[in-house]
């Protein structure tokens, strides 16, 4: 008998790796697709990360590696936490694992029990509610819109904390808006997380190098919550190393042994030839980073300029990553040879169809009048998308 799990019938489908699968199609039919969906750097990985991977195999590191990572990896991610955030951390507070979604999981999954409740702000990342449900919690969104850039305020905070609230997720820079959170607006969270002795944060910051307002802020740097914050990062954004799948997770330890004991059952030690990759990345002086800072920097600048002349798009100034989320309520209701635009993901598929564009519509994101663009990909295909776009809304009536 055919027969799934309710876990898993409960799960909803990755939305951004779906429309990534239908671009697919469709440019396999001949049909030239520009793929604005996919959430990952353009770039290829920098060479002497590559060549720390070729010395690894030929050094025959393939054997299977510490359930929590490598020494020499911990004591790398330690001095990166040190070097660049000012954050005092030991290797036994570091667990590392196949991805920062890996970390994620890990983590909700060690503190959440069943009905616990976990405030997540949107727009959030697809996979934090699902990964909620997953620990069998209850995901409590707080909506939040382009006129807050994006942000919660500390008043919608407080009225979302409950005596069954144990987890604040929050994501700066921010998939899908590109909002970051100012140092004011984080101590101002953190003060509000002091009053509540339960409350874990969990703080994604794989978006950290990808940041055009200058230094990162992490909200694990106020002092009367540190033990309280997880910080999550990695390597896929900042350095172009999404295939290599190493993620970390920072955190007391008591939570770090937490994760050690439910990764040795699950995955053990992720890939060694990739943790010693890893290591070059983290303890690399920065210039590959700022390389891609500045071209995701230039390509955030064409977009926000290129969509705010088509009528319909409203937007935000992103502060970094590397998407724009505009609002796009104004084409509801018109048509399209007959078929009406009832919603965002009836308008992806229009973009998809007709401009042969591919983007996520904002309900994968929790927040339904929206579109996620990436400008992860070379200037004169966005230029392109831009105009392919422009065109097709003119067809809407």
């Amino acid at each position: 008998m055919e027969k799934v799990s309710a876990r898993i019938n409960a799960l909803e489908e990755s939305q951004t790796i779906a429309m990534s699968q239908k671009s697919r199609e469709l440019a396999s039919q001949g049909i030239d697709v520009i793929n604005l969906s996919v959430g990952e750097p353009d770039f290829f990985t920098p060479d002497f990360v590559k060549a720390a991977a070729k010395k690894a195999i030929d050094e025959n590191y393939s054997f299977y590696t510490p359930v929590p990572g490598y020494k020499e990896l911990q004591e790398a991610i330690c001095g990166k936490l040190k070097r660049e955030n000012n954050l005092d951390f030991t290797p036994d507070q570091i667990v590392v694992s196949g991805g920062a979604k890996h970390s994620l999981s890990n983590v909700l999954m060690c503190v959440v029990d069943k009905g616990d409740e976990v405030i997540v702000p949107a727009p959030y990342w697809v996979s934090y509610v699902e990964l909620v449900k997953l620990a069998e919690g209850k995901s409590i969104v707080i909506e939040t819109g382009i006129d807050s850039d994006f942000k919660i305020t500390p008043k919608q905070l407080e009225a979302a904390i409950t005596p069954k609230t144990r987890v604040l997720m929050l994501c700066s820079p921010s998939n899908p808006s590109g909002s970051i959170y100012t140092h004011n607006e984080l101590k101002a969270i953190a003060d509000i997380v002091a009053k509540h002795p339960n409350i874990l944060v969990l703080s994604d910051e794989i978006y950290e190098h990808i940041n055009f307002t200058g230094k990162h802020e992490s909200i694990a740097q106020f002092e009367n919550i540190r033990e309280r914050v997880i910080i999550i990062n990695g390597v896929s954004k900042g350095y172009a190393m999404t295939g290599w799948r190493i993620g970390f997770s920072a955190s007391a330890k008591w939570i770090a042994k937490a994760c050690n004991k439910l990764q040795g059952q699950q995955t053990s030690g992720v890939c060694s030839i990739a943790q010693k990759a890893a290591v070059a990345a983290f303890n690399s002086d920065g210039s590959t980073v700022k390389e891609m800072q500045v071209a995701f920097k230039r390509r955030r600048d064409f977009m926000v300029d290129a969509f705010s002349k088509i009528k319909g798009f409203r937007l935000n100034m992103p502060g970094g990553a590397f998407y724009i989320y505009p609002e796009i309520s104004y084409f509801f209701g018109k048509q399209y040879n007959g078929q009406t635009i009832k919603n965002a993901d009836d308008f992806a598929m229009f973009l998809l169809n007709v401009a042969h564009v591919a983007a996520v519509p904002g309900s994968a994101f929790g927040t339904p009048n929206y579109i996620r663009f990436s400008y992860a990909t070379a200037d004169e295909k966005l230029k392109q998308a831009a105009e392919r776009i422009a065109k097709a809304v003119e067809q809407l009536k």
